[in-house]
């Protein structure tokens, strides 16, 4: 039986990832991104292992990496037969990540603040009065 160590996440980790989670980032994406900013780079089933998400998890999370750039994969060969191992590092800094998620909110606010002045406009030319 063969051995391999994989690195899982630590108590600062899980802290990361739970404000990540207070921006509505998905679990399983700020557990990807936390445990990738943490090693060099890491098989599909090191980050299961290491981050504790299911294989689908992964998956999906990988998606969203990639639709923003910010994950490199490329393949392994194995000993044998069989399908070749992807390795995921990612290609971004966490700084760069952070501003992303950091642009987005501001992005938000400010839609949603204009929404709450259009309605102060609009309610300005109602004529309800309180019964």
């Amino acid at each position: 039986m063969r051995q391999f160590s994989v690195k899982v996440l630590d108590d600062s980790d899980r802290e990361f990832v739970e404000v990540l989670r207070e921006l509505d980032i998905p679990r399983n994406v700020a557990s990807m991104i936390t445990y990738l900013a943490n090693v060099e780079e890491a098989t599909s089933r090191e980050i299961e292992i290491g981050s504790n998400l299911r294989q689908p998890e992964v998956s999906i999370a990988m998606r969203t990496l990639r639709s923003n750039n910010w994950v490199e994969e490329r393949e392994i060969k194995k000993d044998g037969k069989g399908r070749p191992m992807k390795v995921y590092r990612l290609t971004i800094s966490l700084d760069e990540i952070i501003k992303h998620f950091e642009d987005e909110k501001r992005k938000e606010s400010a839609k949603t603040q204009e929404s709450i002045e259009k309605l102060k406009e609009l309610s300005r030319g109602l004529s309800v009065t309180p019964s």
